[in-house]
């Protein structure tokens, strides 16, 4: 017996003699429906027909999924604390300019800012019509970036030369450099080091670590120094975007890259910095300025060098378990987790072979990097670069990291 089409949505009785029947599409009429819509019951076949059916319902959906995701979005208290400073800063150099009585040029109203001063919340919808137009207006003008206080990187910082690690490589309790940091209610920025001993190298390879170590060590000081220079700070704010920012500078953590020479490594990280997806933050005067950030960290020594890279190794981690609970295409999400996995591998490996190193050889690397940078200057007028094809992955030569 053939199987019954229906166009309607009363239920039936199916049994043996009675085979279930099927139901048209209610959208194209064409193809039999597979799906439900959870909101209207409407019978639909595809996707197309899906978002055809009722744009009411398409958009309340995707409203309802941006309300729920926002919500799980609450700010803590540090994040509250300086947005408050923030609009104080901004409130308190309002006041001091000279005011013109036939023109109101400030973003929000008196009420408004009381609001937010007196620690209440306040969403872009409790705005009034005009405080919306002359946010946006703010916005795309960029003029609430003069809000945000720069960012001091850590490491040039005086307190960092007091950092200290055990002698395989741990974090120690640290004493308070002077009276004015017990004073300070600021927590030290400075990234802590590792939770427990390095191994040596020997346990991790069965032979001698490559002397191009110390070249890749420059690709990753760079990519770090960018992405947290980028993000102000505050890479814990977005550690996915942070850490896929740091692969795509990074052509050792990214890109499989092994760069045989410091030139190599900083003329491939100097050309994706001023690539179309990174020159609108500074081009090539900003990755001339990150190569000082290098030969700092350098000058530093090793117990400086390990903090660097177990802030960078706790980003990359941070990033995958962001990963886990994010909704993104199977396989995408795979070949995401791998990259990350791989570039935690590395920078852990890099971080074993640093601690063994004499500060007397980084003091030469960091030589190194000075002198090339140097040498990079006379392409201040170009935009191009040394050739650096034979730093990323298609040359791929003995590995020189192996699986632990």
């Amino acid at each position: 017996m053939a199987e019954t089409i229906r166009t309607s949505e009363k239920p039936s009785n199916s049994s043996s003699l009675n085979p279930p029947s099927r139901i048209i599409c209610h959208v194209c009429q064409k193809q039999f429906s597979q799906y439900t819509c959870p909101r209207c019951n409407s019978r639909y076949c595809s996707l197309p027909c899906y978002k055809s059916h009722s744009i009411r319902c398409t958009e309340s959906f995707m409203r309802e999924n941006v309300v729920e995701e926002l919500r799980h979005l609450q700010s803590d208290d540090q994040t509250k604390r300086k947005m408050l400073e923030i609009l104080k800063r901004f409130h308190s150099e309002d006041e001091t300019e000279p005011l013109d009585e036939d023109v109101d040029d400030s973003i929000l109203s008196d009420d408004t800012i009381r609001k937010i001063l007196s620690g209440g919340e306040v969403n872009i919808n409790d705005l009034s019509l005009e405080e919306k137009k002359r946010f946006q207006r703010a916005l795309a003008a960029g003029e609430l970036s003069k809000m945000i206080e720069p960012w001091d990187p850590w490491w040039l910082k005086p307190a960092v030369r007091t950092i200290c690690l055990s002698k395989d490589g741990a974090q120690l309790i640290q004493p308070m450099a002077n009276r004015e940091d017990l004073e300070s209610d600021q927590p030290s920025d400075i990234p802590c080091g590792p939770k427990t001993p390095l191994p040596s190298l020997r346990k991790l390879i069965s032979t001698e670590p490559s002397p191009l170590l110390a070249v890749h060590l420059v690709d990753i000081i760079y990519s770090y120094c960018f992405t947290l220079r980028v993000y102000n700070g505050d890479w814990q704010s977005d550690a996915v975007g942070s850490a896929m920012m740091v692969l795509s500078i990074s052509s050792v953590l990214g890109q499989a890259g092994q760069p045989e020479t410091v030139q190599e490594a900083l003329c491939y990280c100097l050309e994706q910095t001023c690539s179309p997806a990174y020159r609108h933050i500074g081009g090539l005067q900003f990755g001339l300025a990150l190569v000082d950030d290098i030969t700092n960290l350098l000058s530093l020594g090793s117990p400086a060098l390990i903090c660097m890279l177990c802030d960078l190794q706790r980003m990359i981690m941070a990033a995958e378990r962001e990963l886990k609970s994010e909704k993104q295409r199977k396989l995408r999400k795979s070949e995401t987790k791998s990259k990350l996995k791989l570039a935690e591998r590395k920078v852990y490996f890099i971080m074993c072979w640093v601690h063994e190193q004499p500060n007397k050889a980084l003091s030469s690397l960091a030589a190194i990097v000075s002198a090339e940078k140097s040498s990079l200057m006379e392409y201040g007028g170009n935009k191009s670069f040394p050739r650096t094809e034979k730093n990323v992955a298609g040359n791929k030569g003995k590995a020189l990291i192996e699986e632990m």
